[in-house]
């Protein structure tokens, strides 16, 4: 059965190819898409468990399935947490949808950071996730963002 990833920030998608890292412009930690983000809450892109928690990212662990990164900006982790408040705690089961963090990504932009928010299955065959929003495309949070193949 296919699993749905859901955009964890409202925003405009770009490709992950443009993502302004090459970790994940590259594709190296796994297949994706970003979101450029307005708003300041991010939500989970899937049901399972907060297996690794840090202000700036987190990744969350699908039962029986792959594990989904969301990384809020590029280089944010330079900012030792400020601007971020965590919701979840580590190990936390949750539900597509559930708050993860609230941050400010105009902040992140003030201090000449890019705030684009790659959303990557780690460690997924690229031909097993597909794009359910195309670049350019408008999202709210917590919509379908990317399908992986089950």
């Amino acid at each position: 059965m296919p699993l749905s990833v859901r955009s964890p920030v409202s925003g405009t998608v770009v490709p992950v190819a443009d993502v302004p890292d090459p970790v994940f412009a590259e594709g190296m930690v796994g297949p994706g898409t970003a979101v450029e983000p307005v708003g300041r809450t991010a939500l989970s892109p899937v049901d399972g468990t907060v297996v690794k928690l840090h202000p700036h990212a987190c990744v969350v662990q699908v039962p029986d399935g792959p594990a989904v990164l969301v990384h809020l900006g590029v280089d944010t982790v330079r900012l030792a947490g400020e601007g971020f408040s965590v919701r979840v705690t580590e190990g936390a089961t949750v539900r597509a949808g559930d708050p993860l963090v609230e941050w400010d990504p105009e902040a992140v932009r003030a201090a000449g950071l890019a705030a684009v928010c790659p959303v990557v299955v780690l460690e997924a065959a690229p031909e097993s996730v597909h794009l359910v929003a195309a670049a350019g495309t408008v999202v709210a949070a917590g919509e379908p963002l990317l399908q992986v193949d089950g």
